[in-house]
């Protein structure tokens, strides 16, 4: 049994490539705008508020790969002290197809995973006083340019939902990003 199971592990590791083997690491920090719209029953408003968000992941082959977020979509001050921030937290998939040779130039990509959106009440700027969170599944597209196999610069179009305390909150948002690779 025991030869059986490495035989079969043996072939399953020779069927992948070596650019499987051997991925790519990254980090990315992105910066942008957020547009919220929030509902409750019939009634409906908006907002919108700079975007920061840094991230990572590994790129199993140059098309395919892991990555994960945090970051702040919305920050407002309420006065007396008060601050209210929208944060994501999220981990999911990203395929990207590059034209030039040698996985650079111009790309375009997708990312898809869940995001938890939490809805905080902070004082003093620092103390979270209130929290309330949301898990759901969140989508992207991306276009850019690689300069070389280990950095580039793109432009982010994502969307993310959340449903807190009965309200609906639609999260577009849209960042420029810069990424490096390592390895």
């Amino acid at each position: 049994m025991k030869k059986t199971l490495a035989l079969a592990a043996a072939v399953a590791l020779s069927a992948l490539s070596t650019n499987a083997v051997a991925g790519q690491p990254f980090v990315r920090a992105e910066a942008g705008h957020s547009d919220v719209e929030m509902s409750v029953g019939r009634y409906r408003g908006s907002e919108s508020d700079t975007a920061v968000t840094i991230g990572g992941g590994y790129w199993f082959t140059q098309n395919f790969g892991i990555e994960g977020h945090i970051g702040t979509l919305y920050s407002e001050y309420l006065g007396n002290d008060f601050d209210v921030d929208l944060v994501t937290l999220g981990a999911g998939v990203v395929a990207k197809h590059n034209f030039g040779p040698d996985n650079t130039g111009f790309f375009v990509g997708a990312r898809a995973g869940l995001a938890r959106v939490t809805l905080q009440l902070r004082e003093d700027h620092f103390d979270v006083v209130d929290d309330e969170s949301s898990v759901k599944p969140y989508i992207g597209v991306t276009a850019g340019y690689d300069f070389s196999r280990r950095w580039g610069l793109s432009l982010n179009y994502d969307r993310r939902k959340a449903d807190i305390d009965g309200v609906d909150f639609d999260i577009d948002t849209i960042t420029f990003a810069g990424e490096i690779r390592f390895k």
